[in-house]
């Protein structure tokens, strides 16, 4: 068996996972991560505020818990 990095075992894992699940569970970890902030996921995700918005809608109807963006105190 070989060793593997940290990131290639983490790739190992994902393998035989639908790619949609996986994107799915990237964009919705980033989100989490970035305090709901759509903009700052879309541009760590790489793509662009519409397809984020879009697969958000998809997520939502599908049931799965979207995180809301945070509220600052000056709004």
């Amino acid at each position: 068996m070989h060793n593997l990095d940290p990131e290639q075992a983490i790739v190992e894992q994902l393998v035989g996972l639908p790619v949609a699940d996986v994107e799915r569970d990237l964009i919705l970890a980033t989100l989490r991560e970035t305090g709901g902030n759509r903009t700052h996921a879309a541009g760590l995700l790489g793509i662009a505020i519409r397809t984020l918005r879009n697969k958000i809608n998809s997520y939502t109807a599908e049931g799965y818990d979207v995180p809301e963006a945070l509220q600052t105190s000056g709004q």
